[in-house]
């Protein structure tokens, strides 16, 4: 099977999985607990922490280890929720389903939401955002990659609309982690979540970042781990391996940007020059090249995507979060799509060991596919 679903989950790295193996079998302490054994595994996580810190760029104290971005999310909620007595949020339309699904549970508790409107490339509307903005709003979201589609947005420009204003801006930089340079968006957000399966590292960990950590407060009195900002054992060894996985993608995060730019450009022209009809959506100068977003005009994207899989490639139809719902992509109907087609978006995400080879094969089975040979 030829593996096109980097955004969805990426195979963890060799050095990652020795060092969570590894970690396994000599860190299996609780790193609460205050014999020998639990100060060894404390001591491990904290340097993990502060490894992460330092490719991150933040200090080792704004770093909250979590069960991943999904989780990230939802604490990044609660810790505002409880820091204000306001209620207005404003939100991108084309947030992953742990922000969305939660932002309607607070609708239900009384909260105001603004979605904005997004442009056809799917930006975000800074105009719309700043008409948005009331005395009552305290916090705007706004996911870095879009993980549909790739759209990268501009999270400075979005601070800069914000202001002086008392407002906090959460990054969903699940997606963007590990493939772009992230020093405007630790300036511009007053927290960040991040996710190691994304970078070759183990599934089940993640972390909220919190470039300014001094500025909040946990939502639970008396809560034992991770600064008080979150409940249960800490999983040190996963830890170790995300840290680990994170330190490993940086050094090549620059030259893998360009060699992924390549293949996507091989792509498009590939499927050009066999005479496919599709449509790449994207947003010019501002896209992360490692995710495709593509339609091919009166086949859905279901099929195409079971098509590919019959072939021996895996893609998908979105964000997995979201499949298997049978609906048509929200990110597509955001930036003016219609029904039909937002339901016949394929998701392509390439990866370190996505090839040249991998990319004509994948062409060559698109056009059979589409030319029903």
């Amino acid at each position: 099977m030829i593996y096109f679903d980097y955004a969805a989950a990426a195979p963890i790295a060799e050095e990652a999985l020795e060092v969570f193996i590894e970690a396994s079998r000599r860190f299996y302490a609780n790193s609460s607990s205050l014999h020998d054994e639990g100060s060894s595994a404390k001591e491990l996580l904290e340097l993990s922490r502060k490894q992460l810190a330092e490719t991150a760029g933040i200090t080792k104290e704004g770093v909250i280890f979590t069960s991943g971005g999904t989780e990230s999310n939802m604490l990044a909620l609660q810790i505002y929720t409880s820091l204000t007595k306001k209620n207005h949020i404003i939100a991108s339309s084309t947030e992953h389903s742990s922000l969305s699904n939660y932002l309607k549970k607070l609708k239900g508790e009384g909260y105001e939401i603004t979605y904005l409107k997004h442009s056809p490339d799917g930006r975000i509307s800074l105009a719309h955002l700043q008409e948005s903005i009331k005395d009552t709003t305290f916090l705007v979201i706004c996911g870095h990659v879009n993980s549909e589609i790739g759209c990268v947005q501009d999270l400075a420009a979005i601070k800069e609309a914000i202001g002086t204003r008392d407002i906090f801006l959460h990054g969903d930089c699940v997606q963007s982690f590990g493939k772009l340079n992230l020093e405007e968006a630790v300036l511009a957000c007053d927290s960040l979540s991040i996710s190691a399966h994304k970078i070759y590292g183990p599934k089940g960990t993640g972390a909220l970042l919190f470039p300014a950590v001094h500025k909040l407060k946990p939502p639970i009195p008396d809560v034992s781990h991770e600064m008080g900002f979150r409940t249960g054992t800490v999983n040190v060894p996963a830890i170790a391996s995300f840290a680990t996985a994170a330190a490993l993608i940086e050094t090549t995060r620059e030259d893998e940007f360009v060699r992924i730019s390549a293949l996507r450009k091989q792509f498009k022209q590939e499927l050009l020059q066999m005479g496919v009809p599709h449509d790449v959506i994207e947003s010019p100068n501002h896209q992360l090249p490692h995710i495709i977003g593509v339609t091919f005009p009166g086949h859905q994207g279901q099929y195409v995507m079971l098509e590919l899989n019959s072939r021996g490639y895996a893609v998908s139809t979105g964000s997995a979060c979201q499949i298997g719902k049978q609906e048509p992509s929200k990110t597509m109907m955001a930036i003016g799509k219609s029904n039909e087609e937002a339901k016949s978006l394929i998701r392509i995400s390439m990866g370190k060991n996505t090839t040249e080879n991998h990319i004509s094969g994948i062409c060559r089975h698109l056009c059979a596919i589409i030319n029903n040979r």
